[in-house]
């Protein structure tokens, strides 16, 4: 228990850290412009950088884009629980910290299995008073797992928003990445949400920045169509304006940035 919040999962199972193997939960640190990274996630950035300068913005667009979905969902759609898994490192606007801001009882679970996350769980986990923040030490390959632990801090009998931001790009079947989304929203109720962004194959640039990416990292990234990404979505209600890049998804400013090449979308279970 971490000042009135609790840390989930086996310690037997998890990952020793290495420094000396790029994670891509500390790569995309770095792009954000975050300190907790090595010298071995720094080098992949800066290759990544080097062949696609505006990868960072596109890193900054995107988080951009969960703070606007997680607003949304704490306020107009009146959810109250949300479920994040492969949250990655902490950096501004977590998803507690979002939701929290607009409904100070908000209950938040976040899922990762990268040890350094698990070693910044206390600075994550400090959110409001009135609400709740947990952390679960398990895979996203494993949704009974991360169902059972979330269940000791969200009422899975009520509303719960599923945040998958950037992280079904790691697996590379369509039919397993279905899989995972169906096996966790079977356990939710109607009135349930998923929203999530990955990257798209709409650019060479971008092909070629994973590829690099590919090279070295751990757990390899792989880009869908647009297309591939909304069949993700099967069996939900798309929430306006449906599957689209990250930045026309209800902007903030008017007009929206440019479109990038990270696609995105929210749906409701009926």
């Amino acid at each position: 228990m971490v000042d009135g919040t609790a840390v989930a999962g086996g310690e037997q199972d998890r990952p020793k850290l290495d420094t000396g193997v790029p994670q891509t939960a500390r790569i995309w640190n770095y792009l954000l412009g975050g300190k907790d990274n090595f010298a071995a996630d720094r080098e992949v950035g800066d290759q990544i950088i080097a062949n696609l300068p505006h990868l960072a913005q596109n890193a900054r667009l995107s988080r951009a884009y969960l703070t606007r979905a997680v607003r949304y969902l704490a306020g107009a759609a009146g959810i109250r629980q949300f479920l994040d898994i492969g949250t990655g490192l902490p950096t501004a606007d977590n998803t507690h910290e979002v939701a929290q801001s607009v409904n100070p009882q908000a209950r938040i679970v976040y899922v990762d299995n990268d040890p350094l996350v698990l070693t910044h769980a206390r600075a994550l986990l400090v959110g409001t008073s009135e609400g709740a923040t947990d952390y679960v030490d398990a895979d996203i390959r494993d949704p009974e797992t991360i169902l059972r632990e979330a269940s000791r801090t969200l009422d899975l009998n009520q509303p719960v928003a599923l945040i998958l931001m950037g992280i079904l790009g790691h697996i590379e079947s369509d039919d397993e990445a279905k899989s995972i989304i169906d096996s966790v929203m079977a356990k939710l109720p109607s009135g349930s949400y998923l929203a999530m962004y990955d990257g798209s194959d709409t650019s060479e640039a971008v092909t070629e920045a994973v590829r690099i990416w590919n090279i070295s990292a751990n757990p390899k990234y792989h880009l869908r169509s647009p297309e591939r990404i909304a069949a993700l979505f099967d069996g939900l209600e798309l929430v306006e304006p449906g599957v689209v890049s990250v930045t026309r998804w209800r902007p903030d400013a008017n007009p929206a940035p440019e479109e990038i090449d990270q696609y995105c979308a929210v749906g409701r279970k009926p």
